[in-house]
């Protein structure tokens, strides 16, 4: 499972629905409506929060509209928008780390992305993080 905490616009076909569909996990999880997965450390930053399954449905509205712009038919449903927005912090390590953990997997899956991207010194955070220094996150899996 990987929740990025980079912005949704970097990630190619097969990373955005794997996102959606990884976060939507991840909603269940912390619902409590499925038993796998529920000490996976993507989990963490979420379970963390004062209001865990509105920062989920926070996080799965990004990704939602960057399915929009890209002509995709993601199920707006799934999304509980009765949420107040918030932030949560990521360090500016944990950024730089899936930056370069998905520049590699760019440069298989999809060449003429990584291109576009590879020479970027930085990618900006999902909207709802915000960046503030520091390592990698505790609890990503090195």
């Amino acid at each position: 499972m990987r929740i990025w905490s980079l912005h949704p616009k970097y990630l190619d076909a097969k990373g955005l629905v794997a996102t959606w569909r990884e976060t939507l996990l991840a909603k269940k999880v912390l619902e409590g409506k499925t038993k796998g997965y529920t000490n996976h450390p993507q989990l963490i930053r979420f379970r963390n929060q004062k209001a865990p399954l509105e920062r989920i449905n926070q996080y799965l509205v990004a990704i939602f509209e960057e399915s929009l712009k890209r002509g995709y038919k993601f199920e707006a449903s799934k999304i509980d928008r009765n949420f107040c927005g918030s932030q949560i912090s990521v360090t500016k390590g944990q950024v730089e780390y899936e930056r370069k953990h998905l520049l590699k997997k760019l440069k298989d899956r999809d060449p003429e992305k990584y291109e576009k991207l590879k020479d970027l010194k930085s990618f900006e955070a999902h909207p709802m993080f915000n960046v503030v220094e520091g390592d990698v996150e505790s609890w990503e899996v090195v």
